[in-house]
């Protein structure tokens, strides 16, 4: 004989239902964040190593500050350079992340730096500026 459906079995189903509709919801927000590196002027990017980093200004400790990292050559040819980071878990809540980019010498010199506020779920831009020394 089957048991009629009573008020506990209809909450926990409920409950179990919202549990699974709210942690599709967080699942499916990407963790990924891409964007695009220009240089000043819409110049080409000069030839060398481009490194593009996530930064927490929140963070005191300089040597943690750097949560993700890529490194992308530039062939001294492109007006744009286009990269994706994976966003780490620890640094998404965190309102004063940027990206940051740098575009270095084959001899270590810097030679440009820009550096763009993230804004998760939208691309990032960001404009190399010429590094005086």
């Amino acid at each position: 004989m089957k048991r009629p459906t009573d008020r506990r079995t209809i909450l926990i189903a409920a409950g179990a239902a919202a549990v699974a509709a709210a942690a599709g919801r967080v699942s499916a927000q990407s963790t990924d964040i891409r964007g695009a590196v220009t240089f000043e002027g819409g110049a080409v990017i000069p030839k060398g190593q481009l490194e593009i980093y996530l930064e927490d200004a929140a963070i005191q400790d300089k040597a943690l500050r750097r949560a993700a990292k890529t490194l992308v050559k530039s062939d001294g040819s492109s007006k744009t350079i286009t990269f994706s980071l994976s966003l780490p878990e620890s640094s998404a809540a965190s309102p004063k992340l940027q990206i940051v980019a740098r575009l270095e010498r084959v001899d270590g010199w810097l030679v440009a730096r820009g550096s763009a506020q993230l804004e998760v779920g939208s691309p990032v831009y960001v404009t190399l500026n010429t590094v005086m020394y």
